[in-house]
């Protein structure tokens, strides 16, 4: 299946981008990845187990994780060079609109910028 373009799968959702950033610090198994998304927001958003994994099976699909193989008990993930790219421009959106909401004194000025 040809990839989608990374502006075709924007934006992604919390849960995805999430777990995009989970797996950018290495290969991962499920569990990990939840305990690392639950450490990360402190409850800011919920992660269920049911959900993890249906996010898990979408970015599959979408060619931005891939499956390796693991043991019978786990199943472990990897971020794709597709994945890591459409992470990063996620990142950069999810930037913009916070330099907007600085702009527009949403939020506070960070530290010797305006």
């Amino acid at each position: 299946m040809p990839f989608k373009s990374p502006d075709a799968l924007l934006p992604l959702t919390p849960v995805a981008f999430e777990i995009l950033l989970a797996l950018a610090e290495g290969d991962q198994h499920g569990y990990a990845i939840l305990q690392m998304v639950e450490s990360r927001l402190a409850g800011l958003l919920p992660l269920r187990t049911g959900t993890l994994y249906r996010s898990l099976a979408r970015l599959l699909e979408d060619g931005l994780i891939e499956e390796l193989d693991g043991d019978d008990r786990r199943r472990f993930y990897r971020l794709t060079t597709h994945g890591r790219e459409v992470a990063a421009l996620e990142a950069e959106r999810l930037a913009g609109q916070v330099a907007a909401a600085r702009a527009r004194r949403l939020l506070p000025a960070r530290k010797g910028r305006p």
